[in-house]
Parts: C-alpha cells; sequence; structure tokens
C-alpha cells in the first residue's frame, strides 16, 4: 500500500511539474508576442485641409471610432474589465492632458489603426484594427485630419494591465490572435465610390467591425469578449433579416428596435451606426442581401 501511495505521489508531481512549466512556456509565449516589433513601410498619408473632408472625417469617426473611444472621443476607463485576466482603457483620442498629444503624428495614427501597433512598432490591443486595416487611403486620412481638429479633453487613464493569467491565456491562444498578427500591413488601400451598391456596402461591413462580432460569412458568432457567452445573430437571408425590408432594417439601426419590437443587444454600437448616412444603410442592406443564405452559427 505505501508502495502505491509513493507512486501515486510521484504521478501526481510530475503531473503538477509539467502544468507548471507549459504554464511557464505559455506565459514566455504570451510576453514575447506582447512585445513583439512589427516593421510597416511609412503610408506618406497626405491629410486634406478642407471642410469637406473634415466633415466626412468626423462622420466616420462618429460611426467608428466612438463607440470605443467615447463620444467626445477622450477614451473609455475599464472599457475591458476582467480581473483574472486584465484590464484594459481605450485611449484618449484628444491633444488634452492624458490624451494622444500633439506629438502624436499622421504615422502614428496610421499605425494604430492600420497596423496595429504603437511608435515602437509593438501591438496595441484594439481589437477594430482587423476592420480599420481595411480603411482607404481617403477615408483614414480625412478621419486623422478630423482628429487633429478635435477640442482636447482632459482624461488620464491607466496603462493596459495583463495579469499572469492573461499572458498564459494569450499564449495558449484561447484569447485569440493579436490584430498586429493578422493585419495584411499594406501601406495603401482603396475603396469602391461612396454609393448605395453591393460593393460599397461589402466596403462598410469590412471596415466597421460587422465582422468581429458576427463572424466572418456573417452568419453570427461567439462573442469576442472571453469573459461573455453571447452568440450574435445571423445577418445573412438566412437570418431575421432575410423577411425585413429596406426601410425596417434602416429603423433598426436607427432606434435600436426590430421590426418585432424587440430592443438590440446592448453590444450592438447602433448608437454609433444611426449615425450612417442614409446611403450608407442602403449599400449594407444590399450588401447582406447579396449573400448566401445560411444558417445561424451555432456553438
Amino acid at each position: 500500500m505505501k508502495k502505491a501511495f509513493k507512486w501515486i505521489g510521484i504521478v501526481l508531481g510530475a503531473l503538477i511539474g509539467l502544468i507548471l512549466v507549459a504554464g511557464v512556456v505559455m506565459y514566455l509565449r504570451g510576453t514575447s508576442n506582447a512585445n513583439k516589433v512589427y516593421t510597416v513601410e511609412p503610408s506618406n498619408l497626405t491629410l486634406p485641409t478642407d471642410a469637406e473632408n473634415i466633415e466626412y472625417g468626423k462622420h466616420r469617426a462618429e460611426t467608428l471610432c466612438a463607440g470605443c473611444h467615447g463620444a467626445d472621443l477622450s477614451g473609455i476607463e475599464n472599457w475591458f474589465d476582467a480581473p483574472p485576466i486584465g484590464r484594459i482603457d481605450s485611449a484618449n483620442l484628444t491633444s488634452g492632458e492624458g490624451g494622444l498629444g500633439d506629438d502624436f503624428t499622421t504615422e502614428d495614427y496610421v499605425r494604430a489603426i492600420r497596423h496595429g501597433i504603437n511608435k515602437e512598432g509593438k501591438p496595441i490591443f484594439m481589437v477594430a484594427v482587423p476592420s480599420t486595416a481595411l480603411l482607404s487611403d481617403e477615408d483614414l486620412a480625412a478621419i486623422i485630419a478630423y482628429l487633429k481638429t478635435i477640442p482636447p479633453v482632459d482624461h488620464t487613464l491607466q496603462a493596459k494591465h495583463f495579469t499572469p493569467l492573461g499572458y498564459i491565456m494569450a499564449g495558449a491562444g484561447a484569447l485569440g490572435d493579436l490584430p498586429a498578427a493578422v493585419v495584411s500591413h499594406d501601406a495603401h488601400v482603396a475603396a469602391p465610390e461612396r454609393a448605395a451598391t453591393v460593393e460599397y456596402g461589402e466596403y462598410l461591413v469590412n471596415t466597421n467591425d460587422c465582422r468581429v462580432c458576427h463572424g466572418q460569412q456573417l452568419n453570427g458568432a461567439k462573442s469576442p469578449d472571453p469573459t461573455t457567452s453571447w452568440i450574435s445573430p445571423n445577418l445573412t437571408p438566412g437570418g431575421e433579416l432575410g423577411f425585413w425590408t429596406e426601410e425596417q432594417f434602416i429603423t433598426t439601426i436607427q432606434t435600436g428596435i426590430t421590426p418585432s419590437g424587440h430592443e438590440l443587444n446592448e453590444n450592438m454600437p447602433w448608437q454609433a451606426y444611426r449615425n450612417f448616412y442614409d446611403y450608407e444603410l442602403q449599400a449594407i442592406w444590399l450588401y447582406l442581401q447579396s449573400l448566401p443564405s445560411l444558417p445561424q452559427y451555432t456553438e
């Protein structure tokens, strides 16, 4: 009997040792990925100075940036807050105290928005990058030009903080890939003409986080937030949208209420998307209706 207990102890000790070694390996992998330096080609974007383009940049920022950075773009505290994993405040995009400041150059904006990296070339934790990386040069330049005009707001935020468990989970792939590791890092991107077309609707869907939450095929997906378990709805004609009209779709985005009277999930940023122009919502509708009819994603 004593010999049996001895062997059980040896086996348990070995298992615990293997778990600890695996944890250390995953932690080192997670920290290594978080500190990897990426080198990208300069964009050499020319920012517009005319009122029309800056106003368009404001429009794009209202639909794309405000959801994560707040209505005044001064950042949101505890934008991601999961104590076992860590916390992240979204950045203050203004030049006020605690903000990016006037020394944040055009290329710094491009690195963050298109490539998901900071001034030093290290990854930032901005989940929208797979979408914003697809912004055209024209749209990206207009957004940056607008950001340089917004009033300063004093709002000092905390630096990101990940726990050892967070780095272990990241190293194990449980938190997904860092945006900087998956985007193409193209120096220049073009877009279709702004019009109520399927092509422009696809561009808007691709650049506004729709696939981040609704999946690459847009038939629903598990939440990208590892701390929640909700599943997003199917946006293809195989889902509820297959029974809507264009008018009902536009009204839903503008009011947050579906044709059946249900409120949209709180995770759906319709408050930002209601700022889309009518022709943009029409384009998105046309694109969604052009998709193959797919069943709702389930785990």
